[in-house]
């Protein structure tokens, strides 16, 4: 198969997060309603931090400390990925191969995915979309790379993705296609660096959290057909409490 997508069908397991991340429970969530976002901690025991934790994301960025933080290293390389609608996202996962370094510590990427709006606020402002880049190092700890996404000019890097999202439950690998992945980075790499936790049940803490201060833009269409499809799946911003906030210098 050269020229079309292979479409793969899966059994949606409502609730499941990628194999990449913490098992979840297969307890029914969403993002509003009785079994929204305010409602996580209570859909199921194993949800309990997305209610007690005290570092939970997303976060609102507004007061940080000027550091000199070490620089992201990206080792991104081409890519053939395999897009999944898990009926909370579209997330793309990715082959072995692509590693951030920072901070002596080497982290491999997993996946990426979408939120809308950005579920990081700047200043008390979302952006329109954000993806979030899933790393894991060695022992286990994710290292989560957010990209925040305004309305611009068309982004050829990131159309693949795009011209193939798939339905929800179904998984999507398309033989001819390769991702460049550094190219979905911004220019500037500068960033804010914090901790936090997932932002989906079960809201585990421990996540290594760097949000590119430089965003991306994607067209309008770009981003009408993701909300079309998925909707609005962000998680409202959740308390600093004491917690400090890092920025480039």
């Amino acid at each position: 198969m050269t020229h079309h997508a292979r479409f793969l069908f899966a059994a949606l397991s409502v609730g499941l997060l990628s194999s990449a991340l913490p098992a979840a429970a297969a307890s029914h969530w969403e993002y509003t309603g009785a079994n929204g976002a305010t409602h996580w901690g209570e859909i199921d025991p194993s949800f309990a931090a997305c209610a007690s934790g005290h570092r939970q994301s997303p976060i609102n960025i507004v007061k940080t400390v000027k550091a000199a933080l070490p620089a992201l290293d990206f080792h991104y390389g081409s890519a053939a990925p395999t897009i999944w609608n898990n009926g909370h996202t579209v997330q793309v996962n990715l082959p072995a191969g692509n590693t951030l370094a920072v901070g002596g510590q080497t982290y491999e990427l997993l996946q990426f995915h979408f939120h809308t709006p950005s579920e990081e606020h700047i200043n008390g402002k979302s952006e329109p979309m954000v993806a979030h880049f899933v790393h894991k190092n060695a022992a286990g700890e994710l290292g989560v790379v957010a990209v925040l996404i305004r309305v611009g000019r068309a982004n050829a890097a990131w159309e693949p993705v795009f011209r193939h999202l798939p339905r929800v439950g179904e998984k999507i690998t398309v033989d001819e296609l390769s991702l460049d992945l550094a190219a979905l980075l911004p220019k500037s790499l500068g960033y804010y660096d914090f901790a936090g936790s997932l932002t989906t049940p079960p809201c585990s803490e421990g996540v290594h959290w760097m949000v590119l201060k430089e965003p991306v833009t994607l067209s309008s269409r770009q981003i009408a057909a993701f909300r079309k499809l998925v909707g609005k799946n962000a998680r409202p911003v959740q308390a600093l409490n004491a917690r400090l906030v890092q920025e480039s210098e």
